[in-house]
């Protein structure tokens, strides 16, 4: 991840200084919650989330909906065990124009691989997101 040429590589390596410049200003990040986070933050602006994982640093390349249902599939690949992502990439991936079939196919499809209880929890956390898309 030092390929000077590669502008994913650029941002990784900007993002892990500044990660250790704050757990270095604040020794608290210890004890970070990222529930309260997720409360404060549901769904990043649209801009950032086409720069991070749309095409706007690879034109031409995958757009940010097929990108968050790749992550939504990947997740449910280590078993859905990461609730706090599962839900953001879930809400990430409505706001980039995916449907709950688009979501719910995704998540089906890993089954094969995953297995039955990954697919169970996963649904089960994107099913809770949805509903909450619908109250909105």
């Amino acid at each position: 991840m030092t390929d000077p040429t590669n502008p994913f590589a650029a941002m990784f390596a900007k993002m892990q200084d500044q990660m250790q410049d704050m757990a270095k200003t604040f020794p608290a990040m210890g004890t970070f919650d990222a529930k309260a986070m997720t409360d404060m933050w549901p769904t990043m602006p649209s801009e950032m989330m086409e720069t991070m994982f749309g095409d706007r640093l690879n034109e031409g390349g995958l757009d940010a909906r097929t990108r968050l249902l790749l992550t939504l599939g990947a997740l449910v690949m280590q078993g859905a065990q990461n609730e706090v992502a599962v839900r953001h990439t879930v809400r990430h991936a409505i706001a980039a124009g995916a449907t709950p079939q688009h979501i719910s196919e995704t998540i089906a499809q890993m089954s094969v691989f995953a297995g039955l209880p990954a697919v169970a929890k996963a649904m089960e956390i994107a099913g809770d997101e949805m509903k909450e898309d619908d109250k909105t």
